[in-house]
């Protein structure tokens, strides 16, 4: 898909692939939102309709299926193990309390919203989504118990800073993907980046936030309220500084990766060992340790206590990773049937500002494939090959504008709108307005400043 030129005609079988994919994704919301079955048994029906429909043998969907959701839960699913482990024994050891009371010290009810908003951006620039998720998570849940404030009013602000930087800002994947393949700048798209993303953030996190709380009330989800607020009064909380240490060290280490990566020499000994220690599952692992012996052994607490609380924090997240690891199959099945080459052929027949075409491209390959990362690359790949004479900020906001398209109203196939559903004990109408509709925000923003901007320096 490096040059537009290599696609063919549209033929029956594209017609067939949306017909069906448009079909997959039907089902899906019918089985559970009016029949009420289980996410992961709703997304598995609708990946063999959506697969038998587009013509794949059902041999070939089932392997399809089981390769996605494994390669997901590959790279999501530990990493969710452990933050709910690093959740559990922060909240069972007081720390989310003394972090939660410090940022209650310091701010308001009205400011509250932002304040998760700036915490969650400062979390997020160097961690990948689902890592930040996993992070804030027990600090949103103990934060709205302690200021009886909606829980959306303190998520939706810390869901926007993280996913507004996972789409727009390096060193995230995609963000890093559009870079390289458009040979745009670095340093220029994190500063614009940044012009982009903090707009965003506002509009989509306390704003939306604020708005959608008094209209839409989400009851704590009885299992994971227990795990994350579950304190024991007779053990004295941690310091402020070794809670903050742990839920920081994540991000730092991440944030060691990137610097070395930008500042030293491959393959030296600072390079490797900042680069193995940066790894998000290495980073997370280390970081559970750490609050194994902080948090846990060194303050008294017994060994089997602690073993018990790891154990008890998994049973909670099973259906969360089944979930998860569903919508990596649908997401496999549909780009093994094509789907990422019809979207093309859509495009390069679009005649429209360049800017607005890579928007849209990335909007259709995300709504078709439920991934971010593969509508990045593809929509990269397929714009690259006539944006080479454009100056370095224009470039940069041509990888701004595909970041902002790749997460435009994500659904029923993106892993995070399951985490957030799961995690949140949404309905599934109540996901739409939590997760969808801010993505969307996001995204519109995203495109809207990113028009300007390119305006402004024509």
């Amino acid at each position: 898909m490096e040059h537009v030129t290599t696609l063919s005609a549209w033929s029956f079988h594209d017609t067939q692939l949306i017909l069906s994919c448009v079909l997959g994704l039907a089902l899906i919301v019918i089985l559970i939102s009016a029949l009420k079955l289980a996410p992961f048994l709703s997304i598995l029906v609708g990946t063999f309709a959506a697969g038998f429909a587009a013509g794949l043998p059902l041999e070939t969907i089932a392997s399809a299926f089981s390769k996605g959701a494994g390669a997901l839960l590959g790279d999501v699913g530990i990493i969710i193990a452990l933050g709910a482990m690093l959740g559990a024994l922060m909240a069972e050891s007081g720390a989310a309390d003394r972090l939660v009371t410090t940022l209650l010290e310091h701010s308001t009810p009205r400011l509250l919203p932002w304040m998760m908003a700036l915490v969650a951006v400062i979390i997020g620039l160097p961690l990948f989504f689902e890592v930040g998720l996993v992070m804030m998570v027990p600090i949103i849940f103990v934060m709205a118990r302690r200021s009886q404030q909606p829980i959306l009013r303190i998520a939706i602000p810390a869901l926007a800073g993280m996913t507004t930087l996972h789409a727009l800002l390096p060193p995230h994947p995609g963000p890093l993907i559009a870079v390289s393949a458009l040979h745009a700048d670095l340093g220029i798209t994190l500063g614009l980046g940044l012009i982009v993303a903090l707009p965003a953030v506002v509009l989509a996190g306390p704003l939306y936030g604020s708005w959608l709380s008094h209209r839409m009330h989400v009851a704590e989800p009885e299992d994971l309220g227990k795990l994350f607020t579950s304190h024991d009064p007779q053990l004295a909380a941690p310091g402020f500084g070794v809670a903050l240490l742990t839920i920081l060290l994540p991000a730092l280490l991440m944030l060691g990766r990137t610097v070395a990566r930008l500042m030293l020499t491959p393959k030296s000994f600072a390079y490797e060992a900042l680069d193995f220690l940066g790894e998000p599952l290495i980073a997370l692992g280390l970081t559970v340790l750490f609050a194994i012996v902080a948090l846990g052994w060194s303050r008294g607490m017994p060994r089997e206590r602690v073993g018990g609380i790891l154990r008890k924090s998994l049973p909670p997240i099973a259906g969360l990773l089944l979930t998860i690891g569903a919508g990596g199959g649908l997401k496999q099945a549909l780009v093994l049937a094509g789907i990422s080459t019809t979207i093309s052929k859509i495009a390069v027949g679009a005649h429209m500002p360049l800017l607005l075409l890579a928007w849209l491209i990335a909007v259709a390959l995300r709504q078709a494939t439920g991934s971010a990362t593969v509508a990045t690359t593809a929509t990269a790949g397929i714009v690259a090959p006539v944006v080479t004479g454009l100056s370095a900020p224009h470039s940069s906001l041509m990888a701004l504008a595909i970041g902002a398209g790749s997460v435009f109203f994500c659904q029923v196939n993106d892993a995070g709108f399951w985490m957030v559903r799961e995690y949140f004990g949404l309905q599934l109408k109540q996901t739409v307005f939590v997760w969808s509709i801010l993505q969307t925000i996001v995204s519109v923003v995203g495109l809207v400043l990113t028009l300007v901007l390119w305006n402004v320096l024509a």
